[in-house]
């Protein structure tokens, strides 16, 4: 009876180790990608900085900055996490103990096959610009969709009205208000509530981010850092506007309405 037990445990050992050399393939893979998309992504804000192109493709260019830093965190923080427990879990076998060894190899391959998950993830963001090939709320859905898998935000998409998908530009330009309004919310709000609300009609699109973080005094003009003046003319380039409303200790609206025509 041990020694079909210890078989088990030898058996279950080497499938360990051909998962973490898939894991290792993988993670080669997705880092060669991200190169390569690094390295047309610098190749294109060169090319823009010699053609002096307008502020929509500055835009852009933040819109791939901040893809390509939440990529790297997204790396560090929640897959190296992974990873480093799968590590310690491996570590500390012990085959004397059978049941106890059975428990930290299921719990290693739960944690390296959850890491595939991930990088199976970044993979696809890396692969297709999401923005011109599925539009604004699919984007929004992958946004939301990362950001739930911290664990630190309950966040909620709702979508209201009949969808117009806007030329790439300005969906490119909505894109980046609300993706800077949610970067804003993770450094300083220190909430852990958060709705972002689309209501199409038939002149508007009208966004509303709104969070249960600390607030601030939308009367003291050192509250409006580069992220809240970044959106306001961000809003006005679409001829529309970006309005806050925040009170401390009460959260923070953004109401955002682009004309649609």
């Amino acid at each position: 009876m041990e020694s079909l037990s210890t078989q088990y445990l030898i058996v279950f050992i080497l499938v360990c180790i051909c998962l973490i050399l898939m894991l290792i393939s993988f993670i080669v893979f997705v880092i060669y990608q991200y190169k390569q998309k690094q390295n047309l992504y610098y190749k294109d804000m060169e090319q823009v900085k010699a053609l002096h192109r307008d502020e929509l493709l500055q835009s852009q260019i933040e819109i791939q900055e901040q893809t390509f830093e939440n990529i790297s965190r997204e790396i560090h923080d929640n897959i190296g996490q992974k990873l480093t427990l799968a590590k310690l879990h491996l570590n500390t076998l012990d085959l004397l103990e059978v049941n106890n060894a059975n428990e930290r190899l299921q719990t290693s391959v739960t944690l390296i096959s959850d890491a595939i998950i991930d990088l199976s993830d970044i993979s696809r963001s890396l692969s297709a610009e999401v923005i011109a090939n599925n539009g604004l709320i699919k984007a929004l859905e992958l946004e939301v969709q990362q950001m739930r898998k911290s664990s630190l935000y309950n966040i909620s998409l709702e979508i209201n009205g009949e969808p117009v998908f806007l030329d790439s530009h300005r969906e490119l330009i909505v894109f980046r208000i609300i993706q800077e309004s949610l970067s804003n919310i993770m450094k300083h709000a220190a909430a852990t509530l958060i709705k972002i609300k689309l209501n199409y009609t038939e002149l508007l699109l009208q966004v509303n981010i709104s969070d249960n973080g600390k607030g601030f005094s939308v009367d003291q003009p050192y509250t409006y850092g580069t992220g809240i003046a970044n959106m306001k003319r961000r809003a006005g380039w679409l001829k529309g506007v970006c309005l806050l409303d925040s009170i401390p200790g009460a959260g923070t609206n953004i109401n955002i309405e682009i004309p649609l025509i």
